[in-house]
C-alpha cells in the first residue's frame, strides 16, 4: 500500500491515544510527546529538525496532532495546562491509517469552506486554529530563545536562582575551569531529618547533549555528591537519557528544554500570569426565555 496523502502529523493521532491509554488515560504534555516519539522509534536525525522559530519540528506535529484529536472528540480540552486527557470515546477508540486521514479531512472540512462568500470567515477560523495548534509552544519557544541568547555565566546564574525557587539551598555557583562540567551545587532539603548534596550542570545549547556528557558528568560527581542535575535548553539524545539511569552508576536528573519550560512556569521565575476568559454561552441560554 502506497504512502496515504495528507499533513505528516495525522501518523500520530493513532499513537497519542494508545500512549495515553497506556498511562491511564491522561499525562502531561512532555511526557506523552517523549512516549510517542519512543513509540514511533523517530530516528534522531528527525528529531533535530526545526522549524524556522527554532521549535522541534516533530513535536510541533505531535501539537497539531492533539488539536485535531481534540476537534473531533477523542481527547478532552477542559483540562488544566499542559494536561492531555482521553474521552471515553477516545478510550474506545484505534485509528488505522485509513481512519485517521478520514478523521482529518472531517475536522479540517470544519475550517475550510468552498463558498467564496465566506472566504473571509474561512481564513480567520483557519488561522483561528493555528493560533490554537501553536499556543502551547509559543510560550516555549520564546524563553528558550530568551535563554539561548544568555551569557554563559547569565544562564549559569539563572540556573542558580530556579534551583532556589524550586526548594534547593546554598545553591552556589562554581563554574571552575575543567572541573567535569560541574558549573554549581545545592542542598535539596527531603524533610528537617533528610537532605542531599546535588551537584548540577546548566548548558546553554540549541541542538542535541549526547551520552558522553553525562558519562562526563557522573565522573566529576564521583564522591562528591550522590545526586547530579544537567539543565540544558536543547535535548537529549535516547543514548544520554539511558546512561541517565544506567544500573549500577548513579543517577542523572535530565532537565531538557521543554522540562525547563515547566520549571519556570511553575515558578513563574520571569513569567507574568495572564488570565483569558471564555464565555460560556449555555449558562446564559436560561436567562433567554
Amino acid at each position: 500500500m502506497g504512502e496515504i496523502k495528507g499533513p505528516k502529523f495525522i501518523r500520530f493521532f493513532n499513537p497519542i491515544l494508545e500512549v495515553l491509554k497506556e498511562l491511564g488515560g491522561s499525562g502531561n504534555s512532555r511526557e506523552v510527546k517523549d512516549l510517542v516519539i519512543e513509540k514511533m522509534n523517530i530516528p534522531e536525525s528527525e528529531l533535530e529538525e526545526k522549524l524556522k522559530s527554532g521549535a522541534s519540528r516533530i513535536r510541533n506535529q505531535i501539537a497539531w496532532a492533539r488539536i485535531y484529536l481534540v476537534k473531533s472528540g477523542l481527547l478532552d480540552d477542559s483540562s488544566k495546562r499542559g494536561i492531555w486527557s482521553l474521552t471515553a470515546k477516545g478510550a474506545e477508540t484505534e485509528l488505522s491509517r485509513e481512519e485517521s486521514l478520514k478523521l482529518f479531512k472531517e475536522v479540517h472540512s470544519i475550517f475550510v469552506s468552498k463558498d467564496k462568500k465566506t472566504k473571509k470567515e474561512t481564513k480567520e477560523q483557519i488561522e483561528d486554529i493555528e493560533e490554537q495548534a501553536t499556543e502551547e509552544e509559543e510560550l516555549s519557544d520564546d524563553l528558550l530563545t530568551i535563554l539561548q541568547k544568555l551569557s554563559p555565566s547569565g544562564f549559569e546564574r539563572i540556573c542558580q536562582r530556579l534551583l532556589r525557587e524550586s526548594g534547593f539551598k546554598k545553591v552556589v555557583v562554581t563554574g571552575k575551569t575543567g572541573d567535569g562540567g560541574i558549573d554549581g551545587e545545592g542542598i535539596l532539603e527531603i524533610n528537617p531529618l533528610m537532605s542531599f548534596k546535588v551537584l548540577f550542570q546548566a548548558k546553554r545549547y540549541q541542538g542535541s547533549v549526547g551520552a558522553s556528557t553525562i558519562r562526563d558528568f557522573r565522573g566529576a560527581m564521583q564522591g562528591r555528591a550522590d545526586k547530579g542535575i544537567i539543565i540544558t535548553t536543547g535535548h537529549f539524545t535516547k543514548e544520554a537519557k539511558k546512561e541517565a539511569i544506567r544500573d549500577g552508576a548513579p543517577p542523572v536528573e535530565l532537565v531538557d528544554g521543554e522540562s525547563l519550560v515547566e520549571l519556570f512556569e511553575k515558578t513563574e521565575l520571569g513569567l507574568k500570569p495572564k488570565v483569558v476568559y471564555e464565555i460560556d454561552k449555555e449558562f446564559f441560554k436560561d436567562f433567554m426565555k
